[in-house]
């Protein structure tokens, strides 16, 4: 970001580049907007392996994010043990006391859901409680996993769980492995299992009392468990329920099934009744004009997050995945735009997110806010599959530096948009030990407007390409052809006058 408070920028990702704070819950809380999410740690092994960080900007300048330091650290619960160390994905709402509560999960999928409260959105919290029913024991129906919570004219309403597509793939033969995979996986017993009509799984609601910790009614499904047939048959519930309502209407927000979409439902009520409208976005840009999961644009992995009003304008917040694991995830967020039927255009994973408007054609900028990155072949989905992919191009670092890493024979990078003046300067810093042509050119697979060899070094190179740019918004796309593997550190533009 630039130093000049009048010309400063943002970009995607839009926090700290060597901060990690994915499953992120957006909120507009008297002038600032709070983004509360997980907390990774960079090149981690696990998810959620830190303390919760809540970053916040003033509502009408989103380049100026800030955070006052831990907020809330997991040694406070007692439910915290060395087999469940880390807590995932909360969400905050402000009680009709006036206070600010976080609600979270812990690590797997056996519960409690549990709160902690402060006097402020970004203050010291602490742990209140696990929700509870009546008689105060430990609520722990359905699967108590990635909270949502809504304050709905007074109504505190909590929504929660996660969907295998066990119930869809279901049959006569298989139906009691089923049973032992759900048993061990959620934790439950066989009877617990059973208790509830057509099992635990899927997404529920439930109303809590002005204790903001006691279930005060039964929980009612947001979802299927069967998609086979419905609405939610082509986005399938997942994981990351989030809730939010505009007018009359409820926006369910959720992470599919494919495991690289945000997707949405809406309801007129709160409680049930919604039907599944589509994707809001796709960390590979799936299903934007038409693009197929094989022809993804980004490593993929697990997604979650949420939209949010800033200012009058909306935008959806979600996170990326970096170092080739689903443990090192860093929020981003794109404007987007809803249809006069209160449907909302797929947005396009973009460099400039937050900024407004094209980022400037002149300038340094760091590698790795690149929004596409691919070889043609990356991986997607769980953290399997990434897993197995240990030598794709990925965001990486080195405990100094934020780079592009493992960039081989047709890779391409891409940033969307800058505001080119014309014929350009680029100025690349790489290093390793590829040797061929790095060519810039405005689309991927597109012709080249520009190429230059490269034979890189140990040490940071610079190298130099003069392109010749249209004037307006433009994408600037990189693609290494040759041998070896590269590395990418930063770029910087520059108006070129000579003729």
């Amino acid at each position: 970001m630039h130093e000049n408070r009048k010309n400063r920028q943002v970009y995607n990702p839009f926090l700290p580049l060597n901060e990690y704070i994915p499953d992120g819950e957006p909120h507009v809380f008297g002038d600032r907007v709070y983004l509360f999410g997980s907390h990774d740690r960079e090149n981690g092994s696990d998810f959620c392996m830190q303390p919760y960080v809540i970053y916040s900007a003033p509502a009408d300048d989103l380049t100026d994010w800030s955070a006052k330091g831990i907020s809330y650290d997991p040694v406070q619960d007692p439910h915290v043990n060395e087999k469940r160390r880390y807590i995932y994905a909360p969400d905050c709402v402000q009680g009709n006391d006036g206070r600010f509560y976080l609600y979270y999960c812990l690590e797997g999928y056996g519960g409690p859901i549990c709160v902690a409260v402060c006097d402020t959105p970004d203050g010291k919290y602490e742990y209140l409680g696990a929700v509870r029913n009546p008689d105060g024991t430990e609520y722990r129906r359905f699967i108590p996993f990635d909270p949502a919570v809504i304050n709905d004219e007074g109504v505190i309403r909590l929504y929660y769980g996660a969907l295998y597509p066990f119930e869809d793939q279901r049959t006569p033969e298989n139906s009691d492995s089923y049973d032992q995979i759900q048993q061990q996986m959620f934790m439950k017993t066989k009877e617990e299992l059973k208790a509830e009509p057509n099992g635990v799984m899927g997404a529920v609601t439930v109303v809590l009392s002005d204790d903001m910790l006691t279930v005060k009614s039964e929980p009612c499904r947001i979802c299927p468990v069967r998609s086979t047939g419905t609405s939610w048959e082509a986005h399938p519930f997942f994981e990351g329920s989030s809730i939010r309502k505009t007018g009359d209407t409820y926006y369910f927000i959720y992470a599919s099934w494919h495991n690289h979409e945000l997707c949405y439902a809406t309801s007129d009520r709160p409680d049930g009744g919604f039907t599944a409208r589509g994707t809001i976005i796709s960390g590979g840009d799936i299903g934007l004009l038409g693009r197929k999961p094989e022809d993804t644009l980004a490593p993929m992995g697990n997604i979650h997050g949420s939209i949010v009003c800033i200012s009058g304008k909306w935008y959806i917040f979600y996170h990326r995945q970096t170092h080739n694991t689903n443990y090192s995830r860093q929020a981003c967020a794109e404007p987007i735009s809803f249809r006069k039927d209160g449907s909302i255009e797929q947005a396009e994973v973009t460099s400039g997110g937050l900024n407004g408007k094209p980022l400037p054609g002149t300038g340094k900028y760091p590698a790795v806010i690149c929004c596409n990155l691919t070889n043609g072949h990356m991986p997607q989905g769980g953290v399997s599959n990434i897993k197995d992919s240990p030598d794709a191009p990925c965001v990486s670092s080195d405990g100094r530096e934020r780079f592009i890493h493992h960039i081989e024979n047709g890779t391409w990078i891409g940033y969307k948009y800058f505001e080119m003046k014309g014929r350009s300067r680029i100025r690349v810093i790489y290093r390793g030990d590829g040797e061929g042509q790095l060519i810039a050119a405005t689309a991927i697979q597109g012709e080249a407007v520009a190429q230059t060899k490269v034979r890189a070094h140990r040490e940071w190179t610079a190298a130099e390409l003069i392109a010749p740019f249209a004037e307006g918004k433009t994408a600037l796309y990189f693609c290494f052809i040759g041998t070896g593997k590269t590395d990418l550190l930063s770029f910087e533009l520059e108006e070129d006058r000579r003729r």
